[in-house]
């Protein structure tokens, strides 16, 4: 009988461990949760206008920039910046930003990046 008792509060020492165990799982899943729910304010105030960063930037003339100056606008890397300088030497100066996709490799959604950062002017 003495060992059926020290059995059966055994089982309900380890019943107990169980349960508490469950509860911390429990508690930090629900932790988890909130914290994926709820924004991280650091998020908020690392975020910058482009306005603030740079507020009125010139736009690059497509005649007269070299290859480093080109590679400065949103989606053209040296490669690109080297297929417009070599464009423009054989085929002249740009009559219009438009021009820019009868380079290879500038279609019209890298010709909307460029929007308001490259122009053309005229050369005396």
């Amino acid at each position: 009988m003495e060992t059926r008792r020290k059995t059966a509060w055994g089982e309900w020492v380890l019943l107990g461990l169980t349960g508490l165990f469950l509860c911390l799982l429990l508690g930090l899943f629900l932790q988890d949760r909130a914290a994926m729910a709820a924004p991280a304010s650091a998020e908020t105030a690392l975020t910058v206008p482009v306005e603030e960063v740079r507020p009125d930037p010139l736009p690059v003339n497509l005649n007269t920039a070299d290859a480093e100056a080109l590679t400065a606008l949103p989606g053209i890397g040296e490669e690109l910046a080297a297929r417009i300088v070599e464009y423009r030497e054989e085929h002249g100066p740009f009559k219009t930003v438009e021009d820019l996709t009868e380079v290879p490799g500038i279609g019209q959604g890298k010709l909307a990046a460029l929007e308001g950062l490259a122009a053309v002017e005229e050369l005396e």
